[in-house]
């Protein structure tokens, strides 16, 4: 059993869309980092918050050897916890009976003012097929000053972090308990409609698709068949003033209660967006 989880990161996966995706996440007000290129042939931008950062990936249309990220549904399809050794959460995870891939070691060029450097990070990936939501797995990051620069922490609608990453399913029982074997039992705790992990300063709500609907509305992404999938992300942020100013200069309609601002799953390539101050 591995210790308590941390929030590294989250995914949205683009398909081959990474221009359209890129156009759409600045026009959400986010400050991306330059396109990066990763030495097992994938493309991304960032956006850095205080401890954790949220990821766009994509392959080339051709790229036969990324078929989890051509073949994968457009949204949120990655939850990455963090690690300071792959290797230690490797057998952790096979001690706990999780089924569990290699470390594999990864890499891609960064240009910063010192000019360019190679950002290094070793994954541990949960087997596929062992849950049907997307891809969970762990990040070591070996280079961490190339990734969470100051210069790239700063957004318009000022989003400081994730708070939360809900994913719909229709019997959450078996997510939460794959969460208590990874984490045990006492990580995992009910809520109104499923279950919650709590990640670091985050947490990952696993709830039944009539809560998804009571707490997002119109704005959830469709299910398309998926009885399992991850739909939406809670970011907080220093203002909701600051995100109301960023949607409206990039033309993003969005929906504003006292104490949120819910961006549809339409606008944000599949994934609902709640902004929280």
């Amino acid at each position: 059993m591995l210790t308590i989880p941390t929030l590294d990161h989250v995914v949205v996966n683009l398909r081959d869309q990474i221009d359209d995706g890129q156009e759409t996440y600045r026009r959400l007000g986010f400050t991306l980092t330059p396109r990066g290129f990763h030495s097992a042939g994938s493309m991304n931008h960032l956006a850095i918050f205080g401890t954790d950062y949220l990821e766009l990936i994509a392959a080339r249309p051709d790229d036969s050897q990324l078929p989890e990220i051509l073949r994968a549904p457009i949204g949120l399809n990655g939850l990455v916890f963090g690690t300071e050794n792959a290797s230690v959460t490797y057998a952790e995870l096979l001690d706990g009976g999780v089924s569990v891939e290699p470390p594999l070691k990864l890499s891609r060029p960064v240009e910063v003012s010192e000019g360019q450097r190679e950002a290094e990070f070793r994954t541990v990936q949960l087997s596929p097929g062992t849950t049907s939501i997307g891809r969970i797995y762990f990040c070591q990051h070996l280079t961490r000053d190339l990734i969470w620069r100051d210069e790239w922490r700063h957004h318009a609608n000022g989003t400081i972090g994730v708070a939360r990453a809900v994913i719909v399913a229709s019997a959450p029982t078996a997510i939460g308990a794959l969460f208590a074997r990874m984490f045990g039992a006492d990580a995992v705790r009910p809520i109104v409609g499923g279950f919650s992990l709590a990640v670091g300063l985050s947490r990952f709500d696993i709830i039944v698709p009539a809560e998804l609907a009571r707490q997002f509305g119109d704005a959830a992404p469709a299910p398309e068949g998926r009885k399992e999938f991850m739909a939406a992300l809670t970011l907080r942020t220093r203002s909701l003033d600051h995100v109301v100013s960023a949607l409206a200069a990039g033309s993003v309609n969005a929906v504003r209660e006292p104490d949120r601002i819910l961006v549809p799953a339409a606008a944000a390539f599949a994934i609902a967006l709640e902004f929280r101050a």
